[in-house]
């Protein structure tokens, strides 16, 4: 087979630009409003929220940069109940959007699912730039290569990788945390970045009487209306007395409560409490 020359090739690659050339100016004359940078490429539809700007790419990206953090920004800074609710507060000392929300995957996608792995990436980035965490930064991320394997590497953390383990849950999920304090604050030594359910936690027997090694009363219980309501919906009946509820105490959740759930009073069934 004989090779192309050299002049036959650049012949080759001149033709190629002028045809590349002829398209997208073809495309231009239909659509003088859109920039022709703009034009030459989609990767795809955006979601319904950002629908409108279809065909303003410049709303969101700069030339050659790709999207801009700054003009995201620009357009959700006021989203005051977005930083005032404590799970999404964080969104106010964070400016790489687009690691998080990622755009041109059609009409359908959900830009609120959360990326822990993008969040945790993103805050080891802005940990090298605070004063007095010299090294902190290396020390981290020589961790998280030496765990790569998540479950398997990170015994401590089940359900996390070693990028979501280096997340402090509670700083977001303090709100959601029903064990009242219990337990602590790391969350991950339980529960996985992607669900809240235990799959491995099993509650212990209904005759068991330690429910309050992990399970608070409500403040409801600490005031009269435990002597004056709860008491007297579910009568408990202490051994050796003879009058319901004598004796009873906020810990001792099992003499009217089921373990199906709160609201299951022994002896009373589903009761709607407040």
């Amino acid at each position: 087979m004989k090779m192309p020359t050299r002049r036959g090739l650049m012949l080759f690659i001149v033709a190629l630009l002028v045809a590349t050339l002829a398209v997208a100016w073809a495309v231009l004359a239909k659509r003088p409003d859109i920039a022709a940078w703009q034009q030459q490429t989609s990767p795809g539809a955006l979601s319904l929220a950002h629908a409108s700007l279809e065909q303003a790419c410049a709303s969101c990206h700069t030339p050659v940069t790709g999207p801009d953090d700054a003009k995201c920004i620009g357009c959700h800074a006021n989203e005051t109940a977005l930083l005032q609710r404590q799970p999404t507060a964080f969104h106010a000392d964070v400016g790489n959007c687009s690691q998080c929300h990622v755009e041109h995957r059609g009409r359908d996608a959900n830009l609120r699912l959360m990326d822990h792995e993008a969040l945790a990436r993103i805050g080891l980035e802005r940990l090298g730039s605070m004063p007095g965490t010299v090294g902190l930064e290396q020390d981290i991320a020589h961790w998280v290569s030496a765990h790569p394997g998540g479950d398997d590497t990170t015994p401590s953390h089940p359900g996390t990788t070693a990028l979501e383990a280096t997340l402090t849950c509670s700083t977001c999920h303090s709100t959601k945390q029903p064990h009242s304090g219990l337990f602590g604050e790391d969350c991950a030594t339980c529960h996985s970045a992607q669900q809240w359910t235990v799959a491995r936690f099993q509650h212990p027997s209904p005759q068991s009487t330690d429910c309050a090694q992990c399970h608070q009363a409500p403040p409801s219980h600490y005031m009269m209306h435990f002597e004056m309501v709860s008491k007297n919906v579910a009568k408990p009946l202490m051994p050796g007395t003879t009058r319901p509820h004598e004796g009873a105490a906020v810990e001792q959740c099992y003499l009217c409560h089921e373990t199906t759930s709160w609201n299951d009073i022994e002896g009373v069934g589903w009761y709607k409490h407040h």
